[in-house]
Formats: C-alpha cells, sequence, structure tokens
C-alpha cells in the first residue's frame, strides 16, 4: 500500500515539475513604440483565429492593426506579426506555447520575438496567452 502511495505521489510531483515560461527579446537598436501600423498574418494551418485575437490585442494597446491570410500585408505597414500556435491534449485541446514573431514591414526582418508557454496545470485561454505574449513583448 505503502509502494501505491509513493508512486502517485512521485506521478503528482511529475505533472507539476512543468513551470510556465514567458519571455521576449528584441533586436539591438530595436525602438518598438516608432512601430503604429500592424498586419498579422493568418497561419495557414490555423483555424482557431490566433491573428484576430493578436490584431485585437494590438488594437486594445492603441496600435492600429488588421490581419489577414496573405502573408504579407495588401496595404504598407509598419510591421508584420507572424506566430506558430502549438496544442496539446490533456482532457481537452489547449493552447502549450504561442511563438510571435514581430517583423519589420518592408525587409521582413525580425524585430522583436516572445514566447508563452503553459503546461496543463497552469494553462491560460488563447486569448490569455496572446495577451500575455503580445504585452511582454511592447513592455
Amino acid at each position: 500500500m505503502r509502494t501505491i502511495w509513493l508512486a502517485a505521489l512521485a506521478a503528482l510531483l511529475a505533472c507539476l515539475g512543468g513551470c510556465a515560461t514567458l519571455h521576449a527579446t528584441k533586436a539591438p537598436d530595436t525602438d518598438l513604440k516608432k512601430l503604429k501600423t500592424f498586419y498579422v498574418a493568418n497561419l495557414p494551418a490555423d483555424k482557431r483565429g490566433i491573428e484576430k485575437m493578436i490584431a485585437a490585442r494590438l488594437n486594445t494597446m492603441g496600435l492600429a492593426s488588421t490581419s489577414g491570410l496573405e502573408q504579407t500585408s495588401p496595404s504598407p505597414v509598419d510591421a508584420v506579426v507572424t506566430y506558430q500556435d502549438h496544442w496539446a491534449w490533456d482532457i481537452t485541446n489547449y493552447l502549450i506555447r504561442l511563438d510571435v514573431q514581430v517583423r519589420d514591414g518592408r525587409s521582413g526582418s525580425i524585430l522583436a520575438t516572445g514566447q508563452a508557454m503553459r503546461p496543463s496545470l497552469q494553462r491560460k485561454s488563447p486569448e490569455g496567452m496572446v495577451e500575455e505574449v503580445i504585452t511582454e513583448i511592447f513592455k
């Protein structure tokens, strides 16, 4: 009986061992405050509308943002935002990691990146993870 309890405790500790991470980096000499217009490109495999959530968050922050299916903006913008969403299954589907890149609107070079990762027991809604990573990039 004691062995079963120890095994259960070890399994619980292994599940709790994962931790949420959040980080962002910027290219040297990059001033994101100069960027005023953004286009969020839809990841073709994404059917959940993450690009719309990112654009809505940018708009909430006072930054003019649109989104669409094209990988480049149909009109000139200061920056194009791309992303990769990673999903996992644990009783339900959940967003485990979101990677976001802010690219120069003309050259396509990466100006800043951000990543939020949340394991099952620390999961947030997709909207919450978008808010978390976009806020971290622009702080």
